[in-house]
């Protein structure tokens, strides 16, 4: 079970997701529409670039937007589980290990103290970021069933993966589970609320470009609107 976990199985779950969000990402911007958006995206591609550019940047920074520090626990918490959620999975040393026995290929390994304090991180953020959704009221309203089910999904590796890092119960079998599940999110990402992942950027981009060019970037410089 293992070897064709880490094997086809990862091969599969990688292709499923590089290529779904590729066809997401040629969807976005093929539905770009410069008349509907008012925005000449490709006629002033420089003041566009950098508005762009400078929106995903400043959103990427901890409280470098003003939405993020009107709210500094709710930043601290959503920084706390991205950073977790992507760098646990690329620069574990057990997750390179593997990529490099099965892909052929590996990225730098962090300090597994430093990868604990991460994991943990990222578990409970997701509680926390739980809890939001249930109490606060104009959160709530907003959420389906679907955004819990995003929630578990992107924690339930790190549940098993401590697990195992800590031998707690069957070490045999929550490692398949943490496999399995890993694999599951993985095959999930194009397919929900997860595609963000690559969605997060495109939508950044657009709107930056939407203010580098229209929204004052270049007010007065002969557009049309």
């Amino acid at each position: 079970m293992y070897d064709l976990l880490t094997g086809p199985g990862l091969w599969l779950s990688i292709g499923i997701c590089l290529a779904g969000l590729f066809v997401r990402g040629v969807l976005y911007i093929k539905g770009l529409s410069w008349q509907l958006d008012r925005v000449a995206y490709t006629a002033h591609p420089k003041a566009g670039i950098k508005g762009a550019l400078r929106s995903i940047f400043f959103w990427i920074l901890p409280f470098g937007t003003r939405g993020w520090r009107t709210q500094p626990f709710m930043t601290v918490l959503f920084f706390v589980f991205h950073i977790g959620a992507i760098g646990i999975p690329l620069f574990l040393a057990a997750h390179n290990m593997m990529f490099q026995e099965k892909l052929g290929f590996s990225f730098v390994s962090m300090n597994q103290t430093v990868a604990d304090v991460m994991s943990w991180g990222v578990i409970i953020s997701a509680v926390f970021l739980t809890i939001r959704r249930l109490v606060l009221p104009e959160v709530r309203i907003l959420s389906t069933p679907h955004d819990y089910l995003i929630l578990f999904l992107s924690s339930a590796p790190f549940i098993t993966g401590l697990i195992c890092r800590y031998e707690i119960g069957g070490y045999s079998f929550f490692l398949i589970a943490h496999i399995i599940l890993g694999e599951i999110l993985l095959i999930s990402i194009p397919f929900t609320k997860l595609s963000h992942i690559l969605l997060f950027f495109l939508s950044r981009a657009q709107l930056g470009m939407d203010f580098g060019i229209k929204r004052g970037g270049m007010k007065g410089k002969g557009l049309a609107w």
